[in-house]
């Protein structure tokens, strides 16, 4: 296939408008709707956005889109797209169909053409076709979504390989870790610019320090470690896949970064997550960037020399401590803290209960609505931007 793409970052729900603010913050003009963010780019679009794109679960490319209402129609159709752009010879594809309201319902029928297509047209090895969501784990070779929605066929190829939030750095990991991609967009969408103090109170495995850290250090997710050594991409796998052009945009990334960082902070009463996020920090490159302290919340002890920050953080929701009298003390004691212990300082909160959050007496503007771990969560701060910051 020839460059331009017809391309779509995929996102969790409720972070569409933050990765289109990325998205334009590298120079691409995209449009969100329900689940992602779309645009038409070239090569270096695809590449950059795998690459540096922080709140992103994948990147796909749009292979073809028409109107099938049987399965003669399906394949003819199907083998007229430009497979050899996407498919070496022999390579190993992983199907995903999903149907609604079509005449072609059945899923694994569908998914048994397009194999056969596949083979005919690319030399391509169909190994399995899986139904599910879009942030589905543990797919090897080349992951092909098909989805049929009132009889159009909308055919698209993943240009990422694993999901995006898989950094390569967080292998220690503490209770109900935090997804690095809803972190990135929590640090982003309260409007923190990576040039004041940041403190999370309950870092667990440190992931919103390590993010924070990455954000304000310029360091794209995708070369997240100590050697600035790229993690791998599926489209590097892509018949038309133009090293040159990948080597630039990384040259690009690296030239970019910065030498330091604010004042980062992760503190958490537990022993076990900070030595995790001890762990996690060193492999992602910043652990001289953050200050880990193992703290209860009545120990955090903030800058002395600031006057203003943010404070931002992902505290115990009811699935993870407790009974519900705890929960609202610790809520009403996490916002006597931000308002005696950080006066002037921004407090973002990600919260799975209005009536926590409302203990904190704080207050707090929801910015954003999404799910952590299947739980629907609100992220809510007293930052209140009119639009997600990058």
């Amino acid at each position: 296939m020839s460059s331009p793409y017809e391309l779509f970052a995929v996102t969790a729900p409720g972070l569409e408008r933050v990765c289109a603010a990325e998205l334009s913050q590298l120079g691409i003009t995209g449009e969100s709707t329900s689940g992602g963010v779309s645009w038409r780019g070239d090569r270096a679009s695809l590449y950059r956005s795998n690459l540096e794109l922080r709140t992103a679960s994948r990147v796909i490319a749009r292979a073809g889109e028409f109107r099938a209402r049987g399965f003669p129609e399906l394949e003819r159709r199907a083998a007229r797209l430009s497979w050899r752009g996407f498919l070496a010879p022999g390579t190993t594809v992983t199907l995903r169909v999903t149907s609604r309201k079509s005449k072609l319902y059945h899923e694994r029928a569908v998914a048994d053409r397009l194999a056969r297509v596949l083979e005919a047209e690319a030399g391509a090895q169909v190994q399995e076709a899986r139904n599910g969501a879009e942030d589905e784990d543990g797919i090897s070779g080349q992951l092909i979504i098909v989805r049929l929605f009132r009889d159009v066929c909308t055919i698209s190829v993943d240009s990422s390989g694993a999901l995006l939030h898989l950094r390569g750095y967080r292998q220690a990991v503490a209770k109900a870790p935090l997804r690095e991609t809803i972190a990135a967009a929590m640090l982003l969408a309260s409007g923190w610019r990576g040039d004041t103090p940041l403190i999370d109170p309950f870092c667990g495995s440190g992931t919103i320090p390590i993010e924070a850290a990455l954000l304000a250090r310029r360091i794209a997710p995708g070369i997240a470690n100590a050697e600035l050594r790229p993690r791998g991409f599926r489209f590097e796998h892509w018949p038309d896949f133009d090293r040159d052009t990948y080597e630039r945009i990384l040259s690009d990334a690296r030239r970019r970064i910065r030498d330091d960082a604010p004042r980062i902070i992760g503190a958490d009463r537990n022993a076990g997550a900070i030595a995790a996020a001890q762990s996690n920090a060193a492999r992602a490159g910043v652990s001289g960037d953050i200050e880990l302290q193992r703290a209860a919340l009545d120990d955090l002890t903030p800058p002395d020399d600031a006057d203003t920050g943010h404070l931002v953080t992902n505290p115990p929701y009811g699935v993870r401590i407790g009974e519900r009298p705890e929960l609202l003390a610790l809520y009403a004691k996490l916002g006597e803290v931000a308002a005696t212990r950080l006066p002037g300082w921004k407090a973002t909160i990600l919260s799975a209960d209005d009536a926590l959050a409302r203990a904190t007496g704080l207050p707090l503007r929801e910015l954003l609505a999404t799910r952590n771990g299947g739980i629907p969560v609100s992220l809510l701060s007293t930052a209140h931007s009119d639009a997600p910051a990058v």
